[in-house]
């Protein structure tokens, strides 16, 4: 049996990348596993996603078009859940998928806004929170966490890091809270794989061909307990994905996994 493929991608909204190029991409790509996020979905318009034998979907509560994940699968998970860290704002920001040997978490990660404003509610609120679920689920079983974390850590992982170190995604403050994740036990997949490889970017702005001339952020990410990793073959970014600002991340794992 080949290597499994899991994909994590930020599509911008399900309803317009279903539009363009989603079933080109499925079709070429065969993601077995298929983690989304900002979807931009609620129950009532929900699209129905073909391709494949599972979805599962956490919708946005409180703010129509906002947020949003979703996970798609060939292959069924032991168990689903949805969560959100502030149960009385649900964003719909989290899955938490079970297969037989691991965790598998899909997380959109709030964004700090552009003054900075949700910078104290990420930090000391849902960075807290979802490392906590992390150390916890990690009891049970290895984790593996994927989705837009909206953060550069290191200045490798942006093309501009002097003239954006105040802006949201590259603060001292998410940056040292991401550090932190790692600090638990967890590993930045990516990295662990191409260590001091450059100018790799998940995210481009859509202004002044920020894509075309590769002016970009690794903000996506695939973090792993280290009990996982050495089942993790591959890690790659799919820079040539269209159909949104974000590329889509994927690795692959040991069949035995599941």
């Amino acid at each position: 049996m080949s290597d499994v493929k899991i994909v994590s991608w930020n599509v911008n909204g399900l309803r317009s990348v279903l539009s363009k190029n989603f079933y080109d991409f499925v079709k070429t790509e065969q993601p077995d596993i298929l983690c989304l996020q900002e979807t931009k979905t609620y129950k009532q318009v929900c699209p129905k996603v073909d391709s494949f034998k599972y979805c599962y979907f956490n919708h946005c509560e409180i703010k129509k078009g906002y947020s949003g994940t979703a996970i798609l699968s060939q292959i069924e998970p032991l168990s689903v859940r949805t969560l959100d860290i502030d149960k009385e704002h649900p964003e719909g920001r989290i899955i938490v998928a079970e297969f037989k040997t691991f965790y598998l978490i899909n997380t959109y990660v709030p964004n700090a806004k552009s003054d900075l404003l949700r910078l104290p509610y990420r930090i000391q609120v849902w960075d807290k929170a979802m490392r906590a679920l992390l150390i916890q689920l990690e009891k049970t079983k290895p984790i593996l966490w994927c989705g837009d974390l909206n953060v550069a850590h290191k200045p490798i992982d942006l093309e501009n890091p002097d003239s954006n170190h105040f802006n949201p995604g590259f603060t001292d403050e998410e940056r040292q809270s991401f550090s932190e994740h790692l600090q638990a036990g967890f590993v930045d997949v990516f990295r662990h794989f191409y260590p001091d490889t450059p100018q790799q970017y998940s995210w481009w702005s859509y202004r002044m061909s920020a894509r075309t001339r590769n002016v970009g952020w690794r903000i996506d990410y695939f973090i792993s307990s280290p009990k996982l990793l050495p089942q993790i073959h591959t890690c790659c970014i799919q820079t040539s994905v269209m159909g949104s600002d974000h590329a889509p991340v994927m690795v692959t794992l040991d069949p035995s996994c599941f």
